[in-house]
């Protein structure tokens, strides 16, 4: 079996004295396949996608990207890392309102400092893959909530990461809008990318490679 893209030992995090997120986990995120993480809400499936992404530093265990442990990266270290390895995509999209579509995918690209040609063919490439190509110079309120959803998993991908890391993403969108994200989810993996979704979504998990189900900070067995 492949060496894990992330692996996290032992992870431990509170919120106060009464809150205890994560309870001693361990787990390996895979090359190359779609991991949901399920589970009732409050049972810590956010903080773990957090801190096993770098976003959240825990309170006891580590995790390791590639061997090195995150904890041991400065901030500039570790933001360097979310730039050119991960990238996220949350329920609440983020897309910049003043910006068009086309602007909002370009937008990780130019802070990355890539070449006006590159960026140009990358957006068109990404905008075609998720059918928004004829949209790119609308702004994000023109569009439905699963269209805005598919901008920005375009924006996410167009940094080509190892690995992609998903907060409920089709959490607020109708069957049709999940079905579509879900298929641009599997695509992602068949390009070999890790996918990691935290979801309530059956039919997300039913499409995934592995499910890891939480309860109350743990993962549950089997």
């Amino acid at each position: 079996m492949p060496e894990p893209v992330v692996r996290a030992e032992g992870l431990r995090k509170s919120y106060g004295p009464r809150v205890v997120a994560l309870d001693g986990v361990d787990i390996d995120v895979r090359p190359a396949e779609l991991l949901a993480i399920t589970g009732p809400s409050g049972s810590g499936k956010s903080t773990l996608l957090s801190c096993l992404s770098g976003l959240t530093t825990p309170d006891e265990g580590r995790v390791l990207c590639d061997g090195v442990d995150l904890a041991t990266l400065d901030d500039d270290a570790r933001s360097d890392l979310r730039a050119e390895r991960f990238a996220f995509v949350f329920q609440t999209l983020n897309l910049l309102p003043a910006l068009t579509v086309a602007e909002n995918v370009q937008l990780p690209l130019v802070l990355r400092g890539d070449q006006a040609e590159d960026i140009r063919r990358k957006t068109t490439e990404m905008l075609l893959q998720v059918g928004l190509a004829d949209r790119d110079g609308e702004f994000p309120a023109s569009l439905s909530v699963g269209e805005q959803q598919r901008v920005a998993l375009a924006r996410a991908l167009s940094t080509d990461p190892d690995v992609l890391w998903a907060d409920e993403p089709t959490g607020a969108l109708d069957s049709a809008s999940g079905e579509q994200i879900v298929a641009l989810l599997r695509r992602a993996v068949a390009s070999s990318r890790t996918v990691v979704v935290v979801t309530h979504d059956a039919h997300v998990a039913s499409s995934s490679d592995r499910i890891v189900t939480m309860r109350d900070g743990a993962i549950e067995p089997g």
